[in-house]
């Protein structure tokens, strides 16, 4: 019997849980809504994440620098006394391992606490990251690609974009809050980058042609829209799930 499996599958590779300690090495602003900042740390030597859409756990330290600290044994992660620093998940947007050198872009909004961090970060500063515990490895040669996304997703399709081949012309709609943010992708002249709002994407996604096979869509953003954006795929246009990735960002309250 021939067992016939579907082509250029994503494929996940799960990676060895640490913690590590990083330091500010640079910070730079970038389209204006963005702070760039590289780390540099001896922790990294052996960091790998090989998804574009990959996640660390960045730990953000209180103001009077005391909190609880991670280690992972036998029985799985244990906390150390003290308060629990709060965190959120960010996407590595490159890694110099000759370097030791991990770039993470903050997007800079008001009453986020990642973003008040990288406001005041200053070289020299510390905090704790996490992860990644795995990551997707999704095939860059598929022959038509949609990015769908809002501010909170840009690192990741940057971070995709550049790895992409040359005759590749992908498709990027942008949920966009502020005109300032459409310079983050602006060097990438392959692309068919449009900077819309939710409703606009939906109408978008409507009438967009899809080919039948050779495809790949990533979704992400608010989970509501992300919800509705993906149902239309699936439900209304037929497409296969395997070949489209929907994952919330971030979700209203």
């Amino acid at each position: 019997m021939t067992i016939q499996t579907k082509p250029k599958l994503p494929m996940r590779v799960k990676n060895e849980l640490k913690f590590r300690e990083l330091t500010v090495k640079s910070k730079q602003t970038v389209a204006g809504c963005f702070h760039r900042i590289v780390f540099t740390s001896p922790d990294l030597v052996g960091f790998s994440s090989q998804g574009f859409d990959d996640h660390v756990k960045v730990f953000f330290p209180p103001e009077n620098g005391d909190f609880a600290r991670p280690s992972v044994t036998d029985d799985g992660i244990v906390w150390g006394e003290g308060l629990r620093p709060i965190s959120r998940d960010y996407t590595p947007l490159s890694f110099d391992a000759a370097r030791n050198e991990l770039t993470l872009d903050f997007y800079i909004h008001d009453g986020g606490v990642a973003s008040s961090w990288a406001d005041n970060a200053a070289v020299g500063d510390t905090l704790l990251i996490g992860g990644p515990r795995g990551s997707l490895v999704i095939p860059t040669d598929y022959a038509f690609q949609l990015y769908i996304c809002d501010e909170s997703g840009l690192p990741a399709v940057r971070r995709r974009l550049l790895s992409l081949p040359e005759h590749i012309s992908p498709v990027v709609l942008v949920n966009s809050h502020h005109a300032q943010t459409h310079e983050y992708l602006s060097e990438f002249e392959h692309a068919r980058v449009e900077w819309l709002d939710t409703p606009s994407i939906a109408s978008n996604l409507r009438t967009l042609e899809f080919p039948e096979t050779d495809y790949f869509v990533w979704i992400t953003g608010e989970g509501h829209d992300v919800k509705q954006l993906s149902d239309e795929l699936l439900e209304n246009r037929g497409l296969d799930g395997d070949y489209v990735r929907a994952v919330a960002y971030w979700h209203n309250k």
